[in-house]
C-alpha cells in the first residue's frame, strides 16, 4: 500500500472538494496517484470535473502590460513572497512586461530581448538580480494578444502594485464599436475569467485527451447500460461539461442567468457593432507548480535542543 501523507489528502481535497475520508480512500485505491484519484472520485460521483489549474505553490508575480491593440502577460517566480515584494523584483517584472509588448510572445524571445538603450538582456538582468538578492528566480512563461480592431482588456487580481498581482487575465475583443463600452465589457469578462478559469473559449478548444477522459468517466459511471443509452448519456454529459468548462457557455458571474455569449450579444447594441472574443489568456501564480514541502522548523529546533 502506498504511503499516503496528509499533504496528499489535502491537495486532493482542494482539487475535488470531496471529503477527507473519501480522498484518503481514493489515494489508497490508486496507489497515491493524484490525477487517478481525481478520476476515481468522479466515477463515484464524489467530485466535480477538475479544472486545469493545479495547486498554487510558487511565489512571485504575474505582470500585465497593455497598449491598445496589444497586451502581454508574464509570470516570474521567486522562492519567497518576501522577494516578490522587493522593489527591484517588481521593477524588473514591470519592465519585462513592457519589453514583451514589442516581442513575439515567446519566452525565448523575451529572454533574449535587450533593455532599451542597453546591451543587457532580460536573461542577463535576471541573473544579476539573483546574484544581488541571493534567491533563485525564474521567468516562467509569457503570452501576447493583439487585435486589428477593438481592444485587449486586462485584469489583475490580488494586486500588489500597478500591473502586478497573483492572477492576470487578457481578453481580446474584436469590434469596431465604441471603445468605452468595449473597455467596460472587457474588464467584466476578464474578471469573470479570473474567477471561473475556463479551459477554453468554446468546445473546439478542448483537447482530445481531455474529451476522452470525460467520456471515459461518464461511461464508467454508467457501466452496464446499453450502448445506445451510454451514447446519449455521454452526449448529454459533454454538453454539461462544456457549460462548465468553456467561456462562451459559462453563466456570466456578474449576471448568472445569462451566458457569456448572451452578454456579448446584448453588448452589441451599446457598442454599436458586433463584439467577438477572439482569445483570452489567464495566468495564475504557481499554476501547475508544486513546491517541495520544507522541513518542520519546530521539529528542527526541538532536535537541536535535544528535546
Amino acid at each position: 500500500m502506498a504511503n499516503i501523507s496528509a499533504a496528499m489528502v489535502k491537495e486532493l481535497r482542494e482539487k475535488t472538494g470531496a471529503g477527507m475520508m473519501d480522498c484518503k480512500a481514493a489515494l489508497n485505491e490508486t496507489g497515491g496517484d493524484i490525477e487517478a484519484a481525481v478520476d476515481w472520485l468522479r466515477k463515484k460521483g464524489l467530485a466535480k470535473a477538475a479544472k486545469k489549474a493545479g495547486r498554487v505553490a510558487a511565489e512571485g508575480l504575474v505582470a500585465v502590460e497593455s497598449s491598445g491593440h496589444y497586451a502581454t502577460i508574464l509570470e516570474i517566480n521567486s522562492e519567497t513572497d518576501f522577494v516578490a515584494r522587493n522593489d527591484q523584483f517588481q521593477a524588473f517584472a514591470r519592465e519585462a512586461a513592457k519589453i514583451a509588448l514589442n516581442g513575439d510572445g515567446t519566452l525565448a524571445g523575451l529572454e533574449a530581448a535587450h533593455f532599451p538603450g542597453s546591451q543587457v538582456t532580460i536573461k542577463d538582468r535576471l541573473q544579476e538580480l539573483i546574484a544581488t538578492i541571493g534567491e533563485n528566480m525564474t521567468l516562467r512563461r509569457v503570452a501576447k494578444l493583439e487585435v486589428s480592431s477593438g481592444l485587449i482588456a486586462t485584469y489583475v487580481h490580488n494586486v500588489v502594485s500597478e500591473g502586478l498581482g497573483k492572477i492576470g487575465v487578457l481578453v481580446a475583443l474584436e469590434s469596431t464599436g465604441d471603445a468605452t463600452q468595449l473597455g467596460a465589457l472587457g474588464r467584466q469578462i476578464a474578471m469573470h475569467i479570473a474567477a471561473t478559469n475556463p479551459l477554453a473559449l468554446d468546445s473546439t478548444g478542448i483537447g482530445a485527451e481531455v474529451l476522452e477522459r470525460e467520456k471515459a468517466i461518464l461511461r464508467d459511471k454508467n457501466a452496464g447500460k446499453p450502448e445506445h443509452v451510454l451514447d446519449k448519456i455521454v452526449e448529454s454529459g459533454l454538453k454539461s461539461f462544456f457549460k462548465e468548462a468553456t467561456l462562451l457557455e459559462q453563466p456570466f458571474v456578474h449576471e448568472p442567468s445569462k451566458t457569456v455569449t448572451q452578454i456579448l450579444k446584448e453588448a452589441e447594441a451599446k457598442a454599436g457593432a458586433p463584439v467577438k472574443i477572439s482569445a483570452f489568456v489567464r495566468f495564475a501564480l504557481g499554476e501547475g507548480i508544486e513546491k517541495e514541502e520544507g522541513p518542520d522548523f519546530a521539529a528542527e529546533v526541538a532536535a537541536a535542543a535535544g528535546v
